[in-house]
């Protein structure tokens, strides 16, 4: 026989005088709906020339995307530096029009919308076909194939101006709860990392002083010069860009990399972009300018998969952007409706022949909280930038030459605000639950792990590790599981709504995330979402709730 259990020894209360566990250790911190260190958030705005200031910063910032996917895209499809210089021109243009968009129409979040990674292994797929066939020409081969992207831009369109338009997006955000958010705003910024410090360490005798200044600049000399706080704390990084693109071109005119390697001349010398020489002084990009689209049903559906990796890229950097602004979490509605909206931006980018798509810029709204300004005002100026730059070549050619290793310095720092964002969410849910940690780690952690292994699979020509008899289903799976905030909503949703789901509504965090899902839930939803001009007055009702 075994031995009895002895009796469990007698529970000591504590008397009601005595102070709870941990009190005597320090403040615990109630959950905060916003940020209180915004100093300007949504609809508050700074003054006219601080505001032009931050917009300018936000122009800088979005800048790198598309220079980085039009160096690497162009070249492959035959293109030479005056086709470079006008595909960055296109997408500059339209990166200023989807901007618009959003701000007026869609989520009115301060989300600068820019060219989006997603797209690149359907347009190296395209790539890809027209490699082995015979043309005239290399810029033959250029055209072609950006009339084959533009066709499968405006085809694929249409599944994200569906799935906004009939709610379909907005029902499915209705599953989530902050459990669920939490990894995917993460991984959107976590799921960038190659583009920090790996791109960084191309040349880090450039991209390592620019992190270091940065970093030094922006939080440590303005708590030691009082008078400049503000200044430094907005403006550190404009500043951090010019001293060290001028040392750039210092070791450039020095001919410090005369017998370097052509990567190492490629990422360190400001004069190798050779955007300056071939931009035109002023071109205005307008529909087909490359010739009629070219449609093929095979790069349509691999599109598609990039439309939809779009969308679950866009509705983390959304969240992300309402809470470094200062404002609710956007309603089911609106995230439907931006969604929608970015289709129609996308076959207004199929018109005009831009080489990829665009999506929510994630460096931006990591810029939102380096500067502590949320408002909506300096990214809607931040357009007239783009505009300009955009039409006037030659200008916007001289910022487009600064050393991509500047940029991912940058991105080191606004990637991984983003990310620590993500994790601000946890505290409207029970972070003691150990069934929302295993949903949080296993959503977080496949949400880069997978993503991981397709990337690190993937042929420099786009040939990913889902290989079957149909390519176009080889393409959407290998575009969709390339996406971190994709794999991660996948995950996080499905867990979070099959494990224990109705036992574990408080833990969850529903009570408190319930009111933000429709407008009239929160009385503060309409102050941050409602449309401007009595526009409202004119959409139909079902397409608002």
């Amino acid at each position: 026989m075994g031995e009895t259990a002895p009796p469990p020894p007698p529970q000591v209360v504590a008397p009601p005088s005595q102070m709870p566990l941990g009190a005597a250790r320090g403040p615990t911190w109630t959950p905060a709906e916003q940020l209180h260190q915004l100093q300007y958030c949504i609809h508050s705005n700074p003054s006219w020339p601080e505001a032009f200031a931050l917009a300018f910063q936000h122009y800088i910032v979005m800048l790198g995307s598309i220079v980085i996917i039009a160096s690497s895209l162009v070249p492959q499809m035959g293109g030479d530096h005056g086709d470079k210089a006008r595909v960055i021109q296109t997408m500059l243009f339209m990166s200023a029009i989807n901007t618009l968009i959003q701000t007026f129409l869609g989520t009115r979040l301060p989300t600068v919308m820019t060219a989006s990674f997603a797209f690149t292994l359907p347009v190296l797929s395209i790539i890809n076909d027209y490699s082995d066939r015979n043309f005239r020409s290399e810029h033959e081969r250029f055209e072609v194939t950006m009339r084959t992207i533009q066709g499968s831009l405006i085809v694929s369109s249409f599944l994200n101006i569906f799935i906004g338009f009939s709610k379909a997006w907005g029902n499915f955000t209705r599953f989530f709860s902050p459990i669920v958010i939490v990894p995917v705003v993460c991984v959107v910024g976590l799921g960038l990392f190659a583009r920090g410090f790996p791109l960084l360490a191309n040349c880090v005798e450039i991209g390592l002083p620019m992190l270091i200044l940065l970093v030094i600049t922006q939080q440590y000399l303005r708590r030691a010069l009082p008078r400049a706080h503000h200044i430094l704390e907005r403006f550190a990084l404009l500043l951090c860009i010019a001293l060290v693109w001028s040392f750039a071109a210092v070791l450039t005119e020095a001919g410090a990399y005369n017998n370097a390697k052509q990567q190492t001349k490629q990422s360190c010398r400001t004069d190798r972009s050779f955007l300056i020489s071939s931009a035109p002084w002023i071109k205005f990009p307008y529909p087909f300018q490359w010739g009629a689209p070219i449609f093929r049903a095979s790069h349509v559906f691999g599109m598609m998969g990039a439309a939809i990796v779009t969308s679950a890229e866009s509705t983390g950097t959304y969240f992300a952007a309402a809470r470094l602004s200062g404002a609710t979490p956007p309603p089911a509605s609106v995230v439907s409706q931006s969604i929608g909206l970015q289709g129609v931006g996308m076959l207004l980018e199929g018109i005009f022949g831009a080489a990829v798509g665009t999506t929510a810029s994630v460096e931006n709204v990591g810029l939102l909280g380096l500067t502590h300004i949320g408002s909506r005002r300096v990214v809607q100026i931040s357009t007239g930038f783009m505009f300009f730059f955009a039409i006037f070549g030659k200008f916007g050619a001289f910022f487009a030459s600064i050393p991509l290793p500047i940029f991912a310095a940058m991105y080191c720092v606004l990637f991984g605000i983003v990310a620590a964002v993500g994790i601000t969410f946890i505290q409207f849910a029970n972070n003691n639950s150990l069934r929302n940690i295993y949903v949080l780690g296993l959503s977080l952690f496949l949400g880069i792990s997978i993503p991981q292994y397709f990337v690190s699979n993937t042929s420099p020509n786009g040939v990913g590790p889902v290989k079957t008899d149909g390519g176009w289903f080889d393409n959407i799976l290998n575009t969709i599981f390339s996406s971190s905030p994709t794999v991660a909503i996948i995950v996080g949703t499905l867990l979070d709504n099959t494990l224990d789901a109705k036992y574990a509504v408080d833990d969850r965090g529903l009570a408190w995330w319930r009111p933000f899902q429709s407008r009239k839930g929160d009385a503060r939803n309409e102050e941050f979402y409602s449309l401007p001009v009595r526009i409202r007055e004119y959409i139909p009702t079902r397409f608002l709730y």
